[in-house]
């Protein structure tokens, strides 16, 4: 397969990562995203302000945080929660800073980044759970976080494309619009792109049927479409939606065939195909100009379901 130059430089790089003092295989994986992110991202971009937050739970607390971007905003901003990406074992604040804020500003709406449970220690449905609990808890407290509740959005990468996906369907009517990006909406890994970049790159097989096991050890039989989303039949309170897709991503074909059965169950859906990238493309703004191009066509998407006002400085 032929990769542009930038895409092989990337690879290379990649090659070379070594997760520092790996205890399992799970500890590597946690270290790698952790160094791609931090090696790739870019320059990060500044924003108004970081809050971190706490949403109380029953036994438990979610962490978030909410990045208001820069410049003068209306007095009741709109919001965007981010549900990050990690294979459900992975990723958090740090591995998805650069793009979060990025995001913030390009959209001119807070974005709220959700620290969910992660698998093996917490699998399904605990991360679907503390995506649903936080979107809930943004909407009722929006008074106090200074955000109209009646504006916010969903955005989700890989993993958290699957869970944004879930999440639309049990509290959508809550959303305005939702994007996913590269979702990884099925834990069969059987498709034609599954084959053809098996050994990646960036995901491997290998890696990918560990993940789902330790996410969904029950997912063999008779999985729930909520864990599975490229299995949902109803999606009652899906948004307009926007799905980006990467060409060199072994899950290519699963979120092109989650954008057509909502395409079949009438959402209202966008399709936009990233020729050349790989997945988690979004974390490699050090060297690729796509991930402004994708961050310009999130925020213009954003902007056509959301009524924001921004007041130009001075």
């Amino acid at each position: 397969m032929e990769f542009t130059s930038p895409i092989s430089q990337i690879i290379s790089h990649l090659e070379k990562i070594q997760s520092f003092n790996a205890q399992d295989p799970l500890d590597d994986t946690r270290k790698y995203l952790d160094t791609m992110s931090l090696q790739l991202s870019g320059k990060k971009e500044s924003v108004a302000m970081i809050e971190e937050l706490n949403i109380p739970m029953d036994n438990y607390q979610i962490p978030i945080r909410i990045y208001r971007p820069k410049g003068k905003t209306a007095q009741k901003s709109s919001a965007i929660v981010y549900i990050h990406g990690g294979w459900f074992i992975a990723g958090g604040f740090e591995t998805h800073d650069a793009v979060v804020r990025k995001l913030a500003n390009k959209t001119g709406s807070a974005v709220i980044f959700v620290d969910y449970r992660l698998a093996p220690e917490h699998p399904f449905p605990a991360g679907l759970n503390d995506s649903i609990d936080a979107v809930k808890w943004v909407v009722d407290h929006a008074e106090s976080l200074g955000i109209d509740k009646n504006q916010i959005g969903i955005v989700g990468d890989s993993a958290g494309g699957a869970l944004a996906a879930s999440v639309s369907t049990q509290v959508g009517e809550l959303l305005k619009f939702q994007i996913l990006i590269y979702p990884a909406a099925d834990n069969q890994l059987n498709t034609k792109s599954w084959e053809i970049y098996e050994t990646g790159p960036v995901l491997n097989k290998e890696g990918g049927i560990q993940a789902w096991n330790w996410y969904y050890p029950d997912g063999k039989n008779n999985p729930d479409p909520l864990a599975v989303p490229v299995l949902i039949k109803d999606f009652k309170n899906t948004p307009s939606t926007l799905v980006l897709i990467a060409e060199h991503d072994a899950l290519r074909d699963e979120g092109e065939l989650l954008a057509q059965h909502m395409k079949d169950a009438g959402i209202s859906v966008r399709t936009r195909f990233y020729k050349d990238m790989v997945h988690g493309f979004m974390h490699m703004g050090e060297v690729l100009n796509e991930v402004e191009q994708a961050a310009n066509e999130m925020a213009a998407f954003a902007h056509q379901h959301l009524e924001i006002a921004v007041e130009k400085e001075a």
